[in-house]
């Protein structure tokens, strides 16, 4: 097969190089026009189900609105776990589905069960509404509205109907949600004593307001031959004319007479002039309340507007659309008001990332050049070896983009680490035919071959094997399930495609470029070696150690054991993480106080802290939202504050930062403060339904027990050191005012319990009753009671309620109490829970989370039907690690089985193997001397690491084994020279493969390099040891074996 293969390109040598300059050009075209982002889609399956329910309290929008919809939806195929949270008058609940399950078919299964629950729920909770498909990547910008002269009322009308339908229509956002400023609504303010004055009741005021702002439709009139539309133009945006409505008719004389002669005690009736709305009501543009929350920029106030996108949407690209369109709105907007969108853009992060690990990829490839160069000192020799590179990684690249996968950090990675290996085998393959040509040159004329036969001879290697083998080390990648799946499989794919592609190259493309460029050499033929002055070198002072080595047996061995030994028990006192911190330069910080607290002292409260953190020289601005925006899914009380803060480091490390911002904040009282990042803080999210490295949730049902329990569970683990930002969800108590009619008396004044319900509703919490239009936008007519009948609790006491014809006072009729309850109501597969959670500093994952179960354990005593779960990075992080364990224990065995299929002996390929415990040592001594833990990236280095190991075995034991047998030489002999022979291409390709990972190893803390990282460092190490012991170790090894066939 591989004969044949080799045969026809050398036959066909123009056809050859023509297709692959033609994949270059097309592939290059191809790889500018994939998609590129950070990660690969990182996002289970979720669809968000938010209904609003005004003015309920959390455990009624729990009873009445989350459970039937969480009960719906939690039989469905394929539902993983569902989460809800249910706070004043909003609900959410979250479905995750299984990592595999088509998010298109999650949406309308969820759609269909929910039809079903529309119509059980109460009247006047609005109807669940999906949230917009996106992604936790999907956040990606944040644009800011500030102003000088422009009102918070105007500038949050501007955002809303210009800025946001603008954004909206550009093709890949999903939603745009806008927080901060006032919204304007038209508002009827009702003053009770002046209703009692003209004796006008709520009923009246509800049938004239409710609808009174809509147009009448007349038919059409037929006159001279046209034809008519008649419309009764009744709607208005002027305030003076909606005050104008009519409430009550003026009466007639006879009628007066007639009511006189009935009633005159009650002297009622002085004025026979209409009722207006302005004689009972104050009609005014205002603010609408209560507000949800507030924004601010830099400590001032301002309107953010969120931007998120679809999944599958090119975020580099989009921004670019968004930028342009912002610019172009820009020119019509007011003079004062500021837009600014450098508070959080998720392109920022792409670009510094993607061009981190290309300058990773590009710097490894000069390290390439470089090796080649010194190891052949010949031009043509090293251009024929690099003609694999960019082959290889264009291939790579278009299959990544017609599997459906984006150009991120991720797959560059994989090519970043693949790119040292890629050139190996036509290493091999060039050292090889120069060899073989030098050597053809030196015999008579008439014995030499022709130049494509030596070509053809000399490219024979076990290259397809020694590449199976790399390919076998990195199958157990693609059995990863869940987030670490979602990301590594990409940097797989992209790696053993590279790898496969460079195979390919190296038996097609290769022999070509050899049997042009090496043919024609016109050197003087007198030369003894071929090698140069580096080589030559290396292979003296191998040739002296390997003697003194081959005497001093034992020694070398014993210590080499007790090598690897030290590295074994190393290994297990490393730390154990999930993925290493990322670095994405921006902070995002959540400040939350106590529930109950007005909205004002939060928004005070989260100033305080953008102040501090404007004096950390680093951070660059700072943006706040406090509160959430109207039907947004992540659900924060007004009691949350959470900022972003973009930052550059200049001479402070990233901890030093953080931990100077962290002893800033801690000066705020009675504030919890939280610190993340803001993709990191997603992915946590995402994982546990925390935003926090780890959530130990306390399942139960009395939410005040549950609070205790959570106190006494941070009491317990507050010491352990490591452990920073903990906190306890702040589900406590909250004042709440409740007004219980006194059914016994409503009776008596004749009140009905919906008379009695729309009296609350309307009176203090306001209703909407109609629309009004106003160029265009539309905006709502609220009628309530004015703000100075209602400011106190004694004012609520007196206001008047309609008896059959009289007024009484709402404490007759009901009984008014200050009582407290739940804040919001957490849940997770329908079970209450409460979540105390925490973050990780300057300290691995695994021993902190062992530490908290240990104390939990012996300290706490839960009462009886509660239970503790824990969740976070660290449960993904055992489960990839079992899953990596047994898989690579099977690619072992097949590995084994491909060295047997080889060499056809057992004995042999078992000496091959031994690179594996060599490689381990410089693994396991690098990752103690730098990180000093084993995340998931370090282990896959690990099983790479075996793969590229046992590949200079193959060499060494193959040429051994040709030379006893083909040529017949004594076994020491054999073994001495075959080392020899062996020393350049080995070394070429080792140095080859760990040089180029260098950039990637030590700038680990680049943003975009954070997770290769690991997998280079360890890859590196183990390289350096291997080669360096394997050329010693397997020689010895090999004679010890065979000593006996030597008699």
């Amino acid at each position: 097969m591989l004969n044949k293969i080799i045969h026809f390109s050398l036959h066909n040598r123009i056809l050859v190089l023509v297709a692959s300059v033609l994949l270059l050009i097309g592939g290059t075209y191809t790889a500018m026009n994939t998609e590129v982002d950070v990660f690969p889609d990182l996002n289970a399956p979720t669809v968000v189900i938010m209904t609003e329910a005004n003015g309920m309290a959390a455990e009624e929008v729990e009873q009445l609105v989350t459970f039937p919809v969480e009960t719906a939806v939690n039989g469905a195929t394929g539902v993983r776990r569902v989460r809800s949270s249910s706070t004043n008058g909003f609900s959410v609940v979250w479905v995750e589905f299984d990592w595999d399950t088509d998010i298109y078919l999650a949406r309308q299964i969820v759609s269909e069960k929910l039809a079903v629950v529309s119509e059980s729920l109460p009247t006047g909770v609005g109807k669940p509404t999906l949230g917009p498909q996106s992604s936790i990547l999907g956040e990606m910008l944040i644009i800011g509205l500030t102003a000088d002269s422009t009102s918070m009322l105007d500038l949050r009308t501007i955002a809303d109907w210009t800025i946001r339908p603008r954004l909206l229509s550009t093709g890949g956002v999903a939603q745009v949600a806008v927080l901060g400023g006032d919204i304007k609504e038209y508002q009827i303010q009702l003053d009770p004593e002046r209703m009692r004055h003209y004796g006008v009741t709520l009923n009246e005021i509800m049938t004239v307001t409710r609808e009174m702002n809509l147009n009448a439709n007349g038919g059409v009139l037929y006159e001279y031959g046209n034809e008519y539309i008649v419309r009764g133009v009744l709607s208005t945006d002027r305030v003076d004319q909606l005050a104008r409505a009519v409430v009550k008719g003026g009466v007639d004389k006879a009628s007066v007479d007639k009511i006189q002669g009935n009633a005159s005690s009650t002297g009622q009736l002085v004025n026979s002039a209409p009722v207006l709305l302005e004689d009972i009501a104050d009609v005014h543009i205002g603010a609408k309340l209560p507000k949800l929350g507030t924004a601010s920029e830099r400590g001032k106030s301002a309107v953010l507007l969120t931007v998120t996108k679809q999944p599958a949407t090119s975020t580099l690209e989009l921004t670019d659309k968004l930028e342009a369109s912002l610019k172009d709105l820009q020119k019509n907007l007011p003079p004062d008001v500021k837009v600014s969108t450098d508070i959080f853009r998720q392109s920022r992060f792409i670009e510094s990332s993607i061009g981190n690990v290309q300058k990773s990829l590009f710097e490894g490839g000069i390290f390439v050049v470089i090796v080649l160069f010194l190891f052949l000192a010949n031009v043509r020799t090293t251009v024929i070896s690099l003609v694999t590179l960019p082959l290889s990684l264009i291939t790579s690249l278009v299959t990544l983009h017609y599997m459906g996968f984006t150009i991120n950090t991720m797959s560059l990675g994989g090519l970043a680490i693949a790119i040292g290996s890629l050139v190996d085998d036509a290493i091999v393959d060039v050292e090889n035919v120069y060899k073989r040509l030098h050597e053809n040159k030196l015999k008579p004329v008439e014995e030499r071959l022709s130049i494509l036969e030596v070509v053809f001879n000399a490219v024979r290697m076990p290259i397809l094997n020694s590449t199976l083998i790399i390919v076998v080390s990195f199958v157990p990648l693609f059995f990863l399930t869940g987030m670490e799946g979602r990301m590594l499989v990409p940097l797989g794919i992209a790696f053993i495609v590279a790898l496969a592609a460079s195979t390919v190259v190296a038996l097609t493309v290769t022999p070509v470029l050899c049997s042009y460029l090496l043919g024609r050499d016109k050197k003087k033929e007198q030369k003894e070696s071929s090698d140069s002055f580096v080589a030559r070198k290396m292979k003296q002072w191998y040739g002296a150690a390997l003697a003194f080595v081959l005497g001093h047996k034992k020694i070398v061995l014993g210590s080499t054991i007790g090598l690897f030994v030290v590295a074994l028990v190393c290994f297990f006192t490393l730390g154990r993480s999930f993925l290493p911190p990322f670095n994405e330069g921006s902070f995002t910080i959540n400040v939350s106080s106590l529930p109950g607290i007005s909205l004002e002292e939060s928004d005070e409260m989260g100033r305080r802290a953008e102040e501090l953190l404007m004096q950390v020289p680093e951070i660059q601005t700072v943006a706040r939202k406090t509160g959430r925006a109207e039907l947004d899914e992540h659900a924060l009380g007004v009691n949350v504050s959470e900022i972003e803060a973009p930052f550059v480091l200049k001479d402070r490390s990233r901890d030093a930062v953080m931990n100077d911002v962290r002893k800033k904040l801690s000066t705020i009282s009675g504030a919890n403060i939280e610190i993340g990042q803001p993709i990191s803080h997603r992915i946590d999210a995402m994982l546990s339904g925390t935003e926090a490295n780890i959530a130990i949730k306390l399942f139960g049902t009395d939410l005040n027990l549950m609070f205790t329990v959570g106190n006494q569970i941070k009491e317990a683990i507050q010491g352990i050191p490591g452990l920073v930002d903990l906190k306890v969800e702040q589900q406590i108590e909250r004042p709440q005012l409740t007004i219980t009619p006194k059914r016994e008396l409503m009776a008596q004044y004749g009140i009905t319990l919906p008379e009695f319900e729309e009296y609350v509703n309307v009176m203090l919490g306001g209703e909407a009753v109609s629309q009004v239009y106003d160029d265009g936008k539309t905006f709502d007519l609220t009628v309530k009671t004015s703000d100075e009948s209602r400011t106190t609790m004694e004012d609520i006491r007196n206001l008047m309620i309609d008896a059959g014809g009289k007024k009484v006072p709402l404490s007759y009729v009901a009984e008014i109490r200050s009582v407290t309850g739940p804040n919001t109501i957490n849940r997770e597969n329908v079970q209450r829970k409460i979540v105390i959670s925490g973050n990780v500093s300057e300290r691995d994952l695994r021993s902190i989370v062992n530490e908290i179960q240990q104390k939990v354990d012996a300290s706490i005593q839960l009462p009886e039907g509660y239970h503790i779960e824990y969740g976070g990075q660290f449960e993904s992080e055992q489960a990839a690690s079992r899953t990596l364990l047994l898989t690579s224990l099977m690619s072992l065995l097949v590995i084994f089985l491909l060295l047997y299929n080889e060499f056809k002996d057992a004995k042999e390929s078992g000496v091959v193997l031994l690179n594996l415990p060599l490689a381990l040592i410089g693994g396991v001594f690098i990752l103690k001397l730098t990180s000093g833990e084993v995340s998931i990236p370090a282990i896959i280095g690990f099983i790479s690491l075996f793969g590229i190991a046992t590949r200079n075995g193959m060499l060494l034991i193959s040429h051994y084994t040709h030379l006893r047998t083909v040529e017949n030489v004594p076994l020491k002999q054999a073994v001495l020279q075959g080392s020899m022979d062996r020393l350049n291409p080995i070394l070429m390709t080792a140095l080859s493969s760990a040089l180029a990972l260098i950039p990637l190893a030590l700038n680990g803390d680049l943003p975009g390099n954070e997770i290769q990282s690991p997998m280079a460092t360890v890859i590196l190490g183990g390289l350096l040891t291997s080669t360096f012991l394997n050329g010693f170790i397997i020689p010895i090894v090999y004679l010890l074996m065979n000593k006996e066939d030597k008699e």
